[in-house]
């Protein structure tokens, strides 16, 4: 079979296998999170950790809980990195440093998984299991949590509380995440991926012993891309046999990634008893990622740029298990979420290629977007689309019964602008010291893009790298922790007091002015604004970059 045909076909399973799970998952995970009845097993949590499962919390309480387990997340996992020497199963490695468990800690707590080391010549078994596997689960509660909570602001009148948020991060672990998670590791496993807490020795055909790092690789992969989270257990991540051995656990994976997100527009539409709105958030997602996925695919695949007409085509940084036509649809979905993960070197693609990864981050990671973030950050967009709409023909904007205030628009004013500002006053920084040209692995405009792409990888919460940047020193681990750091807990604190003035609100009735906003032609205006609040972001900054690259 060409490789044009495989590829094609794997396109056409993705989105069958999607297509198939949508309905069911999307409902029942709706069903999670509106039913009344709490689990055994969760009745022992709440009972062991002092909570009330049965009252809810204001918007003001909702965001200390968030802020207040983030916080708590982030010193237990410094505390595991740099303490890890003490710890079983350590394979004799040292703690990691103080500035690099702090850039690290941030990134799991904050479902990016930046990482400025190598997993395998960095931690031992039990800082991988007990410190990020964990977080790769929480990290990603939290993001269905906030995204649930929006949805309770539409679906709720006149009421002061958006939900328990101990509650909801407890069901979206126990009944969502874990039981899809060890499906996909036992999956995983049977397919060549490894699972153990021992390293192995071998004798080379050079007649030398070789240690083989081992671990437990296909729980933590299984988690790291359902999450959305992204952090490689080598370094090497997803390109590495022992992540991804073969194409089968590369559709694996490209599925679990997108599952959740996709799944979770569904479980919008259910809650609102209004599936079409969700088809409308899912439709212009589709289009997003579509279009991404056939300008990357034309410039890996088609020899578009300097490195596809190279001897060996655009295969530079790419596995030969893989080829072009996978590591396009792979980089689109992990940049498309706030993944991270990467089966070859973004560095190494076409300007092009590069420069769609750049801007799949810079839309916001809305197409599909990571768990629970994604589809909070489309609705934000659909409430700014229904505001653009209403200053064009004079009207207060309503969504979905709601009316978008002053207030409103302030929320999401603060959000649209606070992760650009986030983005571009640390790339600003980077670049204004003298020491920045040497960290760069490249001059000139792909160099640019390797500072830019960092900060917005962290800031946006993906975690992916271009990886010619050498981010080690003591000013990138802080200053980019800081960007992730920021780049997720604005955004949420700005999308629960969004959530919970729109709570407070009388549901508005349908008039002969209210603007449908479950139709294609919502859809398009929805796409619309996305781009045309990219566009004028980050022109100046991609002209400098990518595209200065390709012209060049």
């Amino acid at each position: 079979m060409s490789d044009t045909w495989s590829g094609l076909l794997t396109i056409v399973t993705l989105v069958g296998l999607l297509a198939v799970v949508y309905v069911p998952l999307g409902d029942y995970m709706a069903r999670v999170f509106t039913t009344e009845r709490h689990s055994r097993v969760e009745r022992r949590i709440y009972r062991l950790s002092g909570v009330n499962a049965d009252t809810e919390q204001s918007p003001r309480a909702y965001v200390l809980s968030v802020l207040g387990f983030s916080f708590v997340s982030l010193v237990v996992l410094y505390g595991i990195l740099v303490g890890q020497s003490h710890l079983p199963f350590g394979r004799d490695l040292p703690g990691m440093p103080g500035w690099m468990a702090f850039n690290t800690s941030i990134s799991f707590v904050a479902n990016t998984n930046w990482q400025s080391y190598g997993g395998e010549s960095t931690l031992g078994f039990a800082a991988q299991a007990a410190g990020l596997a964990v977080q790769n689960f929480l990290s990603a509660a939290v993001g269905i949590a906030v995204a649930v909570a929006l949805i309770r602001g539409f679906v709720r009148v006149r009421s002061g509380e958006l939900g328990n948020f101990w509650v909801d991060l407890t069901r979206g672990t126990i009944r969502i995440l874990l039981p899809i998670a060890a499906v996909g590791a036992v999956v995983l496993l049977a397919n060549g991926v490894v699972q153990s807490f021992s390293d192995s020795t071998v004798d080379t055909l050079a007649g030398h012993s070789q240690v083989i790092t081992g671990g437990p690789v296909a729980s933590q992969e299984s988690i790291k891309e359902l999450g959305t989270n992204g952090g490689g257990f080598f370094n090497a991540n997803s390109a590495h046999p022992f992540e991804n051995p073969n194409g089968f656990t590369n559709l694996l994976e490209m599925f679990l990634i997108l599952l959740i997100p996709v799944a979770l527009t569904r479980t919008l539409g259910t809650m609102l008893g209004n599936r079409r709105q969700g088809l409308t958030i899912l439709g212009a997602m589709t289009v997003l990622f579509g279009a991404a996925v056939a300008v990357a695919t034309w410039a890996e695949v088609g020899g578009h740029g300097d490195s596809a007409t190279a001897a060996g085509a655009a295969m530079e940084g790419k596995e030969t298990r893989l080829g072009e036509w996978a590591s396009s649809l792979f980089a689109v979905a992990t940049t498309g979420t706030s993944t991270g993960a990467v089966n070859a070197s973004h560095d190494s693609m076409t300007p092009t290629g590069g420069g769609v990864t750049l801007v799949n981050m810079m839309l916001g990671e809305v197409a599909p977007g990571g768990v629970g973030a994604g589809l909070y950050g489309m609705l934000i967009m659909a409430i700014l689309a229904v505001f653009i709409a209403g200053l064009m023909v004079g009207r207060t904007p309503e969504l979905l019964g709601k009316k978008i205030g002053s207030r409103e628009m302030t929320y999401v004013a603060l959000y649209t602008l606070s992760v650009p500002a986030i983005i571009l006053v640390g790339v600003g920084t980077a670049i204004a010291l003298n020491s920045t040209p040497g960290a760069m692995g490249n001059p000139g405009g792909h160099g640019f893009s390797e500072v830019v792409y960092a900060y917005t990888s962290g800031a946006n919460n993906n975690g992916s790298a271009f990886g010619g940047l050498t981010v080690t020193s003591t000013f990138f681990q802080i200053t980019i922790g800081l960007a992730i750091l920021l780049g997720r807990l604005v955004p949420i604190v700005l999308v629960l007091l969004l959530a919970g003035s729109l709570a407070k609100q009388a549901k508005v009735p349908e008039s002969a002015g209210t603007l449908p906003t479950s139709t294609p032609l919502f859809g398009g205006l929805l796409v619309g604004v996305v781009l045309l609040i990219t566009g004028l972001t980050f022109f100046p900054a991609l002209a400098l970059g990518p595209i200065a690259e390709a012209l060049s």
